[in-house]
This record gives structure tokens, sequence and C-alpha cells, in this order.
């Protein structure tokens, strides 16, 4: 019984400042999307190529969460923006307390866009309300198409899916219409960008997306 009022007590503090972060970025207008997928699904590469891409015409801000080291904000920061690591020593997810506290590090009066690239996991962090503007799944082409299927949490809850790595469709016998179908029939309203961080392929189309959200966001 114990556990069951600690546990509730935990999501209580959390929901608190979900909303504290959500009244912060309500205010100064700036979008935050919440990134999750499971490791090695080409985050932080996704993150850099449109870090890139949009150079000069959007300012972007990345929250990096891992539970040790270092290694993705140092690559998030050689693209010159700005980039607050948080390690959680073992947690699989990121909380609302530590996006908060992260958005203190970041000059997020002079940013249009942060993404909060969440520890890679494609359970736990799905479930948690960070205070985000939208949460963004990534589905990478070796994972297997029948992800979105066997982890439906993150897929119908996601504003926009990302299936990276399509280079690899034929060698990985991926059937992307098969995915896209599993993905639909969770969230009927959901983008979906097959796209290859490696090669830039549809990378022009997530871009175009981004930067209409921003555009909305500062006209609201």
């Amino acid at each position: 019984m114990r556990k069951v009022v600690v546990e509730k007590k935990i999501l209580i503090a959390n929901e608190e400042f979900a909303n504290k972060n959500r009244e912060f970025l309500s205010r100064l207008k700036l979008p935050c999307l919440n990134v999750i997928s499971s490791p090695g699904s080409g985050k932080t590469t996704i993150l850099t190529k449109t870090i890139e891409a949009l150079k000069g015409k959007v300012k972007i801000g990345v929250i990096e969460g891992d539970i040790q080291t270092d290694i993705d904000t140092q690559r998030i920061k050689v693209t010159g923006a700005p980039a607050y690591q948080i390690n959680t020593e073992g947690a699989c997810h990121l909380s609302a307390a530590q996006v908060s506290y992260a958005f203190g590090k970041l000059p997020c009066e002079t940013l249009d866009l942060v993404f909060i690239e969440n520890v890679g996991n494609l359970v736990c962090p799905s479930a948690l309300d960070l205070g985000e503007t939208a949460k963004i799944a990534v589905l990478s082409v070796p994972e297997g198409d029948d992800k979105p299927a066997k982890y439906p949490a993150i897929f119908s809850r996601a504003a926009a899916v990302l299936i990276n790595k399509i280079d690899l469709l034929v060698p990985a016998d991926f059937d992307i219409e098969k995915a896209k179908v599993d993905i639909l029939k969770l969230n009927k309203d959901v983008k979906i960008f097959p796209l290859s961080a490696k090669t830039g392929d549809g990378l022009q189309q997530w871009n175009k997306w981004l930067t209409e959200l921003v555009q909305k966001t500062k006209r609201a």
C-alpha cells in the first residue's frame, strides 16, 4: 500500500512541474518536442541534421537525456546549438522537474524551438507528461515493422512519427506500408515522415513541418 502512495505522490509532483513547464512555454510561445525512441534509432543524428538544415531560420536548443555520458550533447554542440545534459543515473525516462531545471540552463528567450531527446526507451517515456508541446516518435527500420503494434502507447500519442534509416528498407525486409497502416490505426491524425538521416532523404518534409509549427506557435 505504501508503494502505491509513494508512486501517486511522485506522479502528482511530476504533474505540477509539467503544468509549470507548459505555462513557461506558452508565455514564450516556444514549441517543445519530446523525442522518444529505442536506443540506436538515430535521434541524435536526426537532430544534428535538422539543426544544420534550419540554421539561420529556426533557433533550436536541445535537452539531452541519457543514463550516463554527455556524448550526444557534445554532438549537438558541434552544430553551434545550445544543449544541456541530464544524466538520469539509471532512470528510464526524464521527469518534468528535470526538464524544468534544464529550461533554466538554456537561452529559451532567444530560441524558436526546443527538442527534448529522451532516454532511449519506447515504453517509460511515452507515459510521462513533461509539459511538452508534443511527443515525436522515431522508429528505425532495423528495429522491424512490427514495433507500432508491439509498443502502441507512444505511436498513439505522437504528433509525428519519423521512420528513420529508409536506406536500409531492403536489407532489413521492412514493410513500410504495413508500418504506416499500423501507426494510423492507432493515431489517424499523426504525421508520418519516412526519412534517412544518413542520406538526407525525406528530411526536407520534416523540416518544413517544424518550420510551420514554429510559425503557427508564434502567431497563436
